[in-house]
């Protein structure tokens, strides 16, 4: 059974940076695509970003392109995100996920972390 757990959120001020980290256990790890989705109080769960199985390929939202960037750890069964200049609409709570390769939706998830930003 795959476990995700995140850490790394906080409270930043606008402008700040922080990094999250999802630690993968249970399978291996390079087989699983993997993916960080957020969700804001009263709005639905969003997609922020996904990187492939061995890191050479990603995607965001364009709301986050050029400040955030996703990164994977394959030795360490961790991925990164690695979040820039914030803004308080980043505010939220982010979730790791994990999908496998041959699979066609997110499976696995973390337990979120909170991410605030403040003006």
């Amino acid at each position: 059974q795959v476990q995700l757990v995140e850490s790394g959120g906080g409270e930043v001020q606008a402008g700040d940076s922080l990094r999250l980290s999802c630690t993968f256990s249970g399978r291996t790890f390079i087989a699983y695509k993997m993916a960080w989705f957020r969700q804001a109080p009263g709005k639905e769960r969003e997609f922020v970003a996904a990187i492939w199985w061995k890191g050479g390929t990603t995607n965001y939202l364009d709301s986050v392109k050029g400040r955030f960037t996703l990164s994977r750890d394959n030795a360490k069964n961790t991925v990164y995100l690695q979040m820039n200049s914030l803004k308080p609409e980043d505010t939220a709570v982010y979730y790791c996920a994990a999908q496998a390769r041959y699979g066609d939706s997110y499976d696995y998830w973390g337990q979120g972390t909170q991410v605030t930003v403040s003006s």
